[in-house]
């Protein structure tokens, strides 16, 4: 095809993105004009013809053209074109009715009323070009080349099939919302953080004090007073000011910028009604609307008070969600607003983001450093930083996790379209995994505001890259059939999709909508229990531990009243609890860890006896979407994998805990988890962007990883993880000090 009808195309594309539908039909009716010649971007041009026609009212000439769309022996251009014609041939609706449609809402009454918006006009036509023309022919790379350059990453989105299902014309809310749940772990994560930061501050006055008078010098007599009261008058001007001071935050490290509606208008007319509507009947100010320059596709609320409230987008976002799906995860956004729990997330955001900045700071400095000497204390600092992060962040998990599923369920009746969100978080995921891909890391950006994003990186890697390999249903089978699911979640920031996509089609199917996603509604398989409490058997040594202190309890009790013998005055102060707790959990470490590392080479010579027999398949490359389909598999299962591919993750300084490994083979991405020795010739760092050789054990979790036995480049070297022995040390040092505890009494 010529090179001119090339830059027609994309630059008929572009305008059509941008709504620019005269410019748009000029440059398209170039490439579609070219009768003769049958190629990806002819059917492409016309697609975005039918499109602009029908977005510019001008439905004879869209209708004509679609009909000689359903000629074309092409499934994907039929089923669209079909759809499409359908929309196009309704009878017209009385000027009433095109109002509302045109608007596409009604005001809301009260929540027992009726809702009764009507879906936008020709809702085929609504969605990206992109969205229904990359996969003609099944030739996507070639259709890749003809997208326009913002549009390109969203052709990962798009190199799948969507089903596009409608939305709801009048719904009502199933039952109304219980937010005391909500507003309890809002308060519950509030005292936990301030806790955590007594905490620290206290461990930070006795150390600095501890300093200056080992040093000789007159400690400071304030840092011995309670921190309490000071840090409660910190946190709560901290609250009042965290709508500015988190502006100042994004604009200066993230280079946040304003939104106008008008901008906002040209993605997502519905998401622009949207914020209109739900703010009049609620007689809010309009939320301040932003955007980041991220690819990875992201969204975050904050602010203490609706008239307070921000919400802001990632540039990605825009690019890569259609209309409807925009409208959506605006519409999640403002569900935090109305929920309240923004003021909470707010502040830990507000906390945390400092703390990160010091961490990303001291690593950047530490690298750009010649003297080698002074490398360890910056990755002292660096590492103290982020696990001082990690802890903060922490105390907001569960409120993370809850309000999310507040946010579908009222986004979804706001707008009567759970499809679309559906479609929205799959896309994000999507996103996030090709920006990962792109930047070989997960970017700082991800990773810091991983904790308000609709759907963190950690998930986005396996369901987002592997999308296209195997159908979303068969991926999400884990998440909502696996009765054990949910212990799997509890030191995530979010939710598991599946569990969020299932909630979001009971709510369609109460409207009696067609699905997006047919995920299968039966009971939880059925698992053995004991391969779960083996699972989880370090955490069950504390009961069962807390069982035997009582018994000894009992036992000296009734020795000492038969004048049998007296340890009563050993046991009185009741540390020996303490040490029967780490004895319970070092035996629970040992029962794991012989069926959690099978046919690993560093098995100590005592264990090879007990060791069960190890699985000898080993699972390659082309394997793993069969195993992340399993919905019945756990992470004890420790499935041998030998995969190949290229390593990705931050360098440096930045990832001196290893935090950040991930292989990239060629059906999607996967976390790898790694354990070095204290003295470590050859630093997995060394080989990031390299091909390796993979081996370990595949765990089959709430975020699918592989425990690695070894790394291997193609040249032959070897790095060996150190998980087994490092698990021994680890129940043996709890062994030992429990034993200390009872012998010292």
């Amino acid at each position: 095809m010529p090179s001119h009808a090339e830059s027609s195309l994309e630059a008929g594309l572009v305008a059509l993105k941008q709504g620019d539908y005269k410019n748009a039909i000029a440059q398209l009716e170039i490439v579609a004009s070219n009768t003769e010649n049958r190629t990806n971007a002819v059917l492409q041009a016309k697609v975005g013809l039918v499109m602009a026609y029908a977005r510019s009212g001008d439905n004879s000439r869209a209708i004509a053209l679609c009909q000689t769309l359903t000629e074309i022996n092409n499934p994907q251009v039929q089923q669209w074109a079909d759809r499409a014609l359908k929309e196009l041939t309704k009878s017209k609706k009385s000027d009433k009715e095109s109002k509302k449609s045109e608007s596409g809402f009604v005001p809301l009454k009260n929540s027992g009323d009726n809702y009764r918006p009507e879906p936008p006009a020709v809702n085929p036509l609504n969605s990206s070009v992109t969205q229904v023309v990359v996969k003609i022919n099944n030739h996507s790379s070639e259709s890749n080349n003809f997208l326009p350059p913002a549009n390109r990453v969203q052709a990962k989105n798009t190199q799948m099939y969507w089903r596009h299902a409608g939305r709801a014309k009048v719904w009502q809310p199933r039952h109304k919302l219980n937010l005391l749940p909500l507003r309890l772990l809002s308060v519950g994560t509030f005292v936990a953080l301030f806790w955590v930061m007594r905490a620290i501050l206290k461990l930070v006055m006795n150390w600095s004090n501890s300093i200056l008078y080992n040093i000789r010098l007159q400690p400071l007599q304030f840092l011995y007073r309670d921190p309490t009261q000071f840090l409660l008058i910190v946190l709560g001007i901290l609250i009042l000011a965290s709508p500015w001071l988190l502006d100042w935050l994004l604009t200066n490290f993230y280079g946040r910028q304003q939104l106008p509606k008008e901008t906002l208008n040209i993605h997502s007319r519905e998401a622009v009604r949207l914020l209109q509507r739900y703010c009049q009947q609620r007689r809010w100010r309009s939320p301040k609307l932003s955007v980041l320059p991220m690819t990875a596709p992201i969204a975050l609320s904050y602010g203490y008070l609706p008239r307070t409230a921000r919400i802001v987008v990632s540039k990605g976002l825009l690019e890569q969600l259609a209309d409807d799906e925009i409208a959506t995860i605006y519409a999640t956004q403002l569900a935090h607003i109305a929920h309240g729990d923004c003021l909470v997330m707010s502040l830990v955001l507000l906390v945390t983001l400092p703390i990160y900045r010091v961490y990303q700071q001291v690593s950047q400095w530490t690298d750009s450093l010649s003297n080698k000497i002074l490398h360890l204390p910056g990755v002292a600092i660096s590492s103290l930083a982020y696990g001082v992060w990690c802890l903060l962040t922490g105390t907001a998990l569960w409120l993370s996790k809850l309000r999310l599923y507040y946010s579908d369920r009222l986004a979804a009746e706001i707008t009567g379209n759970p499809n679309a969100l559906v479609r929205a978080l799959l896309k994000i995921s999507i996103g996030v995994a090709t920006d990962i891909e792109k930047q070989e890391q997960t970017s700082w950006q991800l990773e810091s505001l991983n904790i308000l994003a609709p759907v963190s990186h950690q998930q986005s890697l396996c369901l987002g890259s592997i999308a296209g390999k195997i159908s979303f249903e068969s991926f999400l089978m884990w998440d909502t059939l696996n009765p054990y699911r949910r212990w799997f979640t509890i030191n995530n920031s979010h939710p598991i999709i599946g569990d969020r996509i299932q909630r979001l089609c009971e709510i369609a199917r109460h409207w009696h909508l067609d699905l997006e996603l047919y995920l299968t509604n039966q009971q939880p398989l059925k698992i053995k229990a004991s391969t779960f409490l083996l699972q989880i058997a370090p955490f069950l040594g504390i009961p069962f531990g807390l069982m035997f202190a009582g018994l000894l309890c009992l036992v000296w009790q009734i020795a000492f009243s038969f004048k049998l013998f007296n340890l009563k005055w050993i046991y009185d102060d009741w540390s020996f609890v303490t040490g029967c707790v780490l004895i319970g959990i070092s035996i629970g470490i040992v029962m794991r860890l012989l069926y959690f590392f099978p046919d690993a080479d560093m098995k100590p010579s005592i264990l090879q006896s007990f060791l069960p027999d190890a699985n000898t398949t080993v699972h390659t490359g082309d394997r793993l979407p069969n195993l992340l389909a399993n919905p019945s598999a756990l992470p004890i299962d420790s499935i041998r994998v030998r995969l190949v591919g290229k390593l990705l993750g931050r360098r440096g300084t930045s990832n001196s805990l290893e935090q950040d490994l991930i292989l990239q083979t060629n059906t999607g991405l996967v976390k790898l988890h790694h354990i070095s020795g204290l003295v470590q010739l050859v630093n997995p760092q060394d080989w990031i962007g390299r091909q390796i050789t993979v081996t370990g054990w595949f765990r089959r979790g709430a975020t699918p990883s592989i425990d690695i036995q070894t790394l291997q480049t193609q040249n032959g070297q070897t790095i060996n993880s150190l998980h087994l022995l490092w698990s021994i040390v680890l129940a043996l040092a709890a062994l030992g000090w429990g034993g200390y505890i009872l012998l010292k009494g």
